[in-house]
């Protein structure tokens, strides 16, 4: 099971943490994604971490960091200097098999966790 967590209001320019927590296996196991889903759009991915490497989306690069605290089973991403177009549902996902080129292809993640939403807003 994954659990997503951290979201809230958030002004132009701030920062924002999410968690993802994991139960019933070991995260470090297997890459991890964040995806988000704004209204009305298609979700996308954000970002990827797994063995050490981490993948960005180019609209969240410099801005949003992901990492892994393997004693807590739980993967984080940091987000700064938040924009309003960052608002969205943001989902956690574990992924199998994944080449790493293809970690935006939904298909291959097969445990989502709840979104937190994210808003943006002065």
């Amino acid at each position: 099971q994954l659990q997503a967590y951290g979201g809230g209001l958030v002004q132009p320019g701030g920062s924002l943490r999410l968690s993802c927590a994991a139960s019933g296996f070991a995260l470090d196991d297997y890459g991890i994604g964040w995806f988000r889903q704004a209204p009305g759009k298609e979700r996308e991915g954000v970002s990827f971490i797994n063995v050490g490497r981490e993948f960005y989306a180019g609209a969240v690069k410099d801005r949003f960091t992901i990492s892994r605290d393997n004693a807590k089973n739980t993967v984080y991403l940091q987000m700064n200097s938040l924009k309003p177009e960052d608002t969205a549902v943001y989902y956690c996902a574990r992924a199998s098999r994944l080449p790493f080129s293809l970690w935006r292809t939904q298909s291959y993640y097969t445990y989502w966790g709840q979104g937190t939403q994210v808003t943006v807003s002065s």
